[in-house]
């Protein structure tokens, strides 16, 4: 078989360690594909800038359009990011003909149910499983092997700069901002670290994730995000005490009401595998009726692991170029006509445990009266700690657990403790997890 030829756009981190995975393993490539692979057109926006991989043999060039519309190219590699060049290149290789590897998960979260469409139509590919979790192959595990299975829920650590805030928060019991500027000089936070810590970067995944768990359309808006910037070391501090830990997650799961889609801060019990992966890695855990539990865990970022996963997307698509479009995996796992239009549960919706953090008067009747509030929204407490008051201050913290509730029910309880004469600081909610069935 003749070699597969790839134009490749984007020279950064990711692109450079393409070059260096596809030449340094082109033999093992070679027999896993039954042909060469090979890039012999890359566009880059600084063409002199130096380079961490051998450019020999590769075109160069400063206009990405000059790529995706090579006639001798056949499959585009999209690493360049972002929403704009991005979605009309990948629209113009498609409109060519022409099969498409992307790490781009805001393109497909975003425009996804458009890209995949034009493929369709067009009898091409678009791999994407860089797209989440770095190296770990996530959705060729839930789209391919879990085949079998009806998934029930899945939950992720699907952001390594956030989880290396919170593994460091804990770890060495510091503040939020103290760490976020380490992660920053380690270079695993942007300048702008927005994406990031507030879960945009998560919910993008997360969009993805879902959809070829479920067999629903990409709907990113949504869904239900919030960040980490408000977590204290001190919530870190407590949830250990009971015995949990918090993490970033992605949290997806089929009910009879519709589909939970929810980015959040989570307790988790420490005991969990998911609750013990540290630093800058991700972790997948998806429950199947007929699997049961699996837990998918690697690097979620970097050069060779996100390397990794798209030089196996251009072997599936090496694979499959002589195959009848009609009969290849689908691109969301499921038949496109047989896409669910079940919806998406509004997060009021949604239920859960609690961990409430309060800083209330040190004064008798403050309890009464948040629990009354507690009581009236049908809302049960599991576990209550009360800290002593700092030397000299007039307030104290309450900290506690509640079972299972609907949030639209909690909103309410929250709000009505917030009013409350005697709570002298915003009421800290973070939501709780089994993660067990």
């Amino acid at each position: 078989m003749d070699p597969v030829k790839a134009g490749l756009l984007g020279l950064g981190t990711v692109g450079s360690g393409t070059v260096n995975v596809l030449q340094q393993n082109a033999d093992e490539i070679a027999r896993r594909a039954g042909c060469d692979i090979q890039i012999i057109q890359a566009a880059a926006r600084d063409l002199k800038q130096p380079r961490s991989c051998d450019l020999t043999g590769i075109s160069l060039t400063a206009d990405p359009f000059e790529v995706v519309n090579n006639p001798d190219v056949d499959i585009v590699v999209e690493l360049i990011g972002g929403d704009d060049p991005a979605r009309e290149l990948v629209m113009t290789a498609i409109n060519n003909g022409k099969h498409v590897v992307t790490a781009n998960k805001a393109l497909i979260a975003l425009h996804g149910n458009e890209i995949f469409a034009a493929a369709q139509k067009k009898g091409v590919m678009i791999a994407f499983e860089a797209t989440v979790a770095g190296g770990i192959p996530i959705i060729k595990a839930i789209r391919e092997s879990l085949a079998g299975n009806q998934i029930k829920w899945l939950a992720g650590i699907i952001n390594g700069t956030g989880n290396f805030i919170l593994s460091e928060m804990r770890d060495g019991g510091r503040n939020f901002d103290e760490v976020l500027a380490e992660a920053q000089k380690l270079g695993y936070a942007e300048a702008d670290p927005t994406f990031d810590v507030e879960g945009i970067d998560a919910a993008h995944k997360l969009t993805i994730l879902a959809s070829i768990a479920f067999g629903i359309p990409l709907q990113f808006d949504k869904v239900y995000t919030e960040g980490i910037s408000k977590i204290t070391r001190e919530d870190v501090e407590y949830a250990e005490q009971f015995g949990y830990r918090i993490k970033h997650l992605g949290i997806s799961k089929r009910t009879d009401k519709g589909i939970e889609l929810r980015v959040h801060p989570t307790l988790i019990p420490h005991r969990r595998l998911i609750a013990n992966v540290n630093g800058v890695m991700n972790a997948v855990l998806v429950m199947g009726d007929a699997v049961g539990p699996t837990l998918y865990y690697g690097a979620g970022a970097g050069a060779r692991p996100t390397a990794s996963a798209v030089v196996a997307d251009l072997v599936d698509i090496a694979r499959t170029l002589t195959s009848d479009p009609e009969n290849r995996v689908p691109h969301l796992a499921f038949q496109p006509d047989s896409l669910s239009d079940v919806a998406i549960l509004p997060m009021e919706e949604v239920e859960t445990a609690y961990y409430l953090r309060m800083q209330a008067i040190d004064e008798p009747g403050v309890m009464a009266d948040v629990t009354r509030i507690l009581g009236e929204l049908s809302i049960s407490i599991e576990a209550i700690l009360q800290k002593e008051p700092a030397e000299g201050a007039s307030d104290v913290s309450v900290i506690m657990l509640t079972h299972r509730v609907r949030e639209q029910q909690m909103n309410e309880a929250i709000a009505k403790i917030a009013a409350l004469k005697s709570i002298t600081a915003p009421v800290m909610r973070i939501r709780l997890e089994d993660l067990s069935k």
